[in-house]
């Protein structure tokens, strides 16, 4: 029985999950309904990630065979969903550990420090703890040990995420009624900055009139669709019909079969998506439900779209320029010994989007156009540097796309790998949490009197 309850039951990471949202839904004393509800909701999104990823992988797989074949080079497309759901068979149970656990770490600094943030981008909670367990476990870390630290790692970063970009996203909403909450944040710090640096003078992008016709661009389904399909008929066409179809259609014309892998791709990430709303709908309000008791005056964190309103002309330009940054920087990786990133539209659209409108906000239209290329750079040089770290676990075909994974798990990798002794690595990284805070703190106290002076 404890055999079954340890590796059975408490190994497969889409029973602990649920096994959690049962508790959250349990303590917060929802009806019956809800609690069966809840918890089989939860299950079934560890298991339709899943099956998504099985879906994105197969096309995947045919993506870099065309790219190889028409380039001679390594391409990958990063995607957070797609790594994830990879490192689920391997790591599931240390990413479902360190991901709950993660969020208690992010309500307990909450409550006894001055950042009151509680992250509520579930995903982007998930992969950042897959990640953490990935490179934890490859460095020597198992059990209780693993959990603490990764556990530690995670929710200080879910706290000083949105607290390093508090003073800017004010200047977004002119407000402080949320934070935003989304591992890209390393990206929107440096837009804000460079626009800044740059923006003086320059007009807000709200001035300027988009055309409709543009507006397909905020519909994620149809402008993944959209953008996969076109990348894969580039490379189909630069690989050439007859190896599309000698080897790997079938015998079916290349761009039918182009076209209809754009759209697997496009129908991989939707279900994926979809697995994980499932998956984190009911751990999220739980754990909400707790620190709203538990943590007075809390400030959600809330996933980077929240900010998209604010400034929807920015989004479109801080897209596009993000985009253009990372097909340019196609050109530089190899030249620097580098894997080619190529520009995948989920993590260009989202944090380009979102660095534009922090780019907006300090420094009008050039700091959107000169903060989303700065973003982009960094989404296609930080995950190529990331890639020789995670590549050595077999993950080769994708890896993460956002700037904050790249820097935590660079910065976490090799941390691990010069240190020999865990506990070594373990005082080290929280003496360096400890002064990220330290910085956080100031820059806290400094934006809040700049905007005191200029009111």
């Amino acid at each position: 029985m404890i055999d079954i309850i340890m590796k059975d039951i408490l190994g497969t990471p889409a029973i602990l999950v649920g096994l959690f949202a049962l508790i959250g839904l349990l303590i917060q004393r929802k009806n019956s309904g809800d609690v069966v509800s809840g918890t089989l909701k939860t299950v079934m999104g560890f298991v339709i990630l899943g099956a998504g990823a099985n879906v994105l992988v197969q096309s995947l797989g045919q993506f870099s065979s065309m790219f190889n074949h028409a380039f001679e080079v390594d391409g990958v497309i990063p995607n957070n969903e797609a790594i994830v759901a990879l490192a689920q068979e391997s790591f599931g149970t240390e990413t479902a550990m360190i991901m709950l656990f993660g969020m208690v770490v992010n309500i307990v600094i909450a409550r006894f420090s001055p950042f009151k943030y509680i992250f509520l981008t579930g995903h982007h909670t998930m992969f950042m703890a897959c990640m953490i367990a990935v490179i934890l476990t490859t460095g020597g870390f198992t059990g209780v040990p693993l959990i603490v630290l990764g556990s530690i790692i995670l929710g200080a970063l879910m706290v000083l995420s949105p607290a390093m970009l508090q003073p800017f996203t004010r200047k977004v909403t002119g407000s402080d009624d949320f934070a935003v909450g989304h591992f890209g944040s390393i990206g929107y710090l440096v837009s804000a900055m460079v626009g800044k640096a740059v923006g003086k003078g320059s007009k807000s992008t709200e001035e300027i009139k988009v055309p409709k016709s543009l507006g397909f661009l905020r519909d994620t389904s149809v402008s993944v669709s959209l953008t996969m399909v076109i990348l894969f008929f580039v490379v189909a066409g630069a690989a050439g019909p007859a190896f599309v179809e000698g080897e790997l259609s079938g015998g079916q014309n290349f761009l039918v079969f182009a076209f209809m892998q754009g759209i697997t791709f496009a129908v991989g990430v939707y279900i994926i998506l979809a697995g994980v709303r499932m998956l984190l709908g009911e751990i999220v309000p739980a754990f909400k439900g707790i620190a709203d008791k538990v943590v007075p005056n809390a400030k959600p964190a809330l996933d980077c779209p929240a900010i998209f309103p604010f400034a929807g002309n920015a989004v479109i330009i801080g897209f596009l320029f993000s985009f253009i940054a990372g097909l340019v920087s196609m050109l530089f990786l190899p030249l620097l010994g580098l894997k080619v990133i190529v520009p995948g539209l989920v993590p260009h659209f989202f944090t380009g989007a979102a660095a534009g409108v922090f780019g907006n906000a300090t420094g009008g239209r050039r700091g959107a156009v000169i903060g989303s290329m700065a973003n982009g750079v960094m989404i296609s040089f930080l995950p190529a540097l990331l890639l020789p770290v995670l590549s050595s676990l077999g993950f080769q075909g994708t890896t993460f796309g956002d700037a904050d994974f790249g820097l935590v798990g660079i910065v976490l990798g090799n941390l691990v790998n010069l240190i020999e002794s865990n506990m070594m690595v373990f005082v080290s990284i929280i003496v360096l949490l400890a002064v990220l805070f330290f910085i956080s703190f100031k820059t806290k106290g400094t934006g809040e009197k700049d905007e005191t002076e200029v009111a």
